[in-house]
């Protein structure tokens, strides 16, 4: 089982990236595919969530607007599509997969509870200069 994360570069404010999540090994329509970051000195927190279960999807309120996941089912890669890059979304980028988040769909709750994922990728470093 492989999640692979990249993507991630230096940017401007207001700028944009395209970071993408390749999966192997499992039956990715099984699985939730969700972006976790962690910023230096913070606790990691959850931006992104959807479903290969029921396509359902979930934003972290300080991303809402701004980022957009998308599932290439064909190719097994989950992309994250981030616009309005700020300096406070500066952070190292990890995906993740969950079956739990799946059947419950990303709309739960608990979608963002870090121990339903069973993978995590390595993470890609997002900067953003002010």
């Amino acid at each position: 089982v492989q999640l692979q994360a990249s993507g991630g570069g230096l940017v401007h404010n207001g700028g944009s990236l395209k970071l993408s999540c390749t999966t192997s090994g499992f039956n990715f329509n099984y699985y939730a595919i969700s972006w976790f970051r962690q910023a230096p000195g913070k606790e990691r927190e959850g931006v992104s969530c959807i479903s290969g279960h029921d396509g359902s999807t979930k934003y972290a309120d300080s991303v809402k607007g701004r980022f957009t996941a998308s599932r290439v089912n064909g190719q097994n890669v989950v992309h994250l599509e981030a616009n309005g890059l700020k300096p406070e979304d500066t952070a190292v980028y990890f995906c993740a997969a969950s079956i739990p988040v799946a059947a419950a769909g990303c709309t739960s709750p608990n979608a963002f509870l870090q121990v339903l994922y069973e993978e995590w990728g390595q993470g890609t470093l997002v900067t953003v200069s002010s």
